[in-house]
């Protein structure tokens, strides 16, 4: 029995560890079709912070980041699910405004988020306000880089119910159409919504995986398919799901590293028309 303990202990001590081993992925979205006169859009993303289980400071993360080009941050989701975290976020929203994105930060919000009742969960969306994030519930915001517009699409949880696609979607006649959202499973309902990229979170690798996720089949068909983290391609459009920074549960990491993820996004320089195919 003690030797049990004591190899219990060193197994969750080195999940424990396993937190702390955050990854900065990078990866280069349409490079090999595209030319030096494309222009190119860097997005920070940072996904699935759970603020009550995070292993890194916002000094580190600024110390990790500081040197990277970022025009864009894109926050997918799940910040924290406690009224009394929120103080906790204040620190690291100020952070990520000293790393001085071009283009402005941009946030949806994930299933955790939603465990707020409806006061704290305005007052959730109000502090990420505050420090300069813009919160995307189903709607659209444009920017235009060196020229070419970008729909920056925010579609609103999936796993909760709270997605509308068709209403992020309205008003947009062209442009390139990066879309934030937190659950990936959205993607099974895009087949006639067109995207450029999207960026997604929700299932953190697995957090801990035993050889596999297993754990993960209630949560929709693209984790029953072990499409579970990194990069996708579906009907023809890539898209990305994040490990996420935190953990949900408890703080421990098996098969699995907290990631921070740099896209470099080549916009292509055209004037889609139609972003709905019938």
């Amino acid at each position: 029995m003690f030797a049990l303990m004591i190899i219990l202990y060193c197994f969750i001590k080195k999940a424990y560890k396993n937190t702390k081993d955050i990854v900065i992925n990078k990866l280069k979205i349409n490079a090999q079709s595209s030319n030096q006169h494309h222009p190119k859009l860097n997005i920070l993303q940072l996904s699935d912070l759970h603020l009550e289980n995070i292993s890194i400071s916002p000094n580190e993360l600024y110390e990790k980041l500081k040197d990277e080009p970022i025009d864009l941050i894109a926050l997918t989701g799940d910040f924290l699910d406690r009224k009394r975290t929120i103080p906790k976020l204040i620190p690291y929203l100020k952070t990520i405004n000293q790393l001085q994105p071009k283009y402005g930060i941009y946030a949806v919000l994930g299933n955790h988020d939603y465990v707020l009742r409806s006061k704290n969960l305005k007052v959730l969306i109000e502090t990420l306000e505050k420090y300069n994030c813009k919160v995307l519930q189903n709607e659209t915001d444009i920017i235009s880089v060196q020229g070419t517009r970008v729909n920056i699409i925010g579609i609103d949880d999936f796993s909760t119910k709270r997605s509308n696609i068709e209403a992020a979607y309205k008003g947009i006649t062209f442009g390139t159409n990066l879309v934030l959202t937190h659950d990936p499973n959205i993607v099974l309902n895009m087949k006639n919504y067109h995207f450029d990229y999207l960026l997604a979170g929700h299932f953190h690798g697995g957090q801990i995986c035993y050889p596999k996720a297993y754990h993960l089949v209630k949560m929709g068909k693209l984790a029953r398919m072990n499409i579970i983290k990194g990069f996708h391609m579906r009907d023809g459009k890539p898209f990305y799901i994040s490990e996420g920074l935190g953990q949900t549960g408890v703080n421990i990491r098996v098969g699995s590293r907290p990631e921070m993820t740099l896209h470099e996004l080549t916009l292509e320089i055209a004037n889609r028309e139609v972003v709905k195919v019938i």
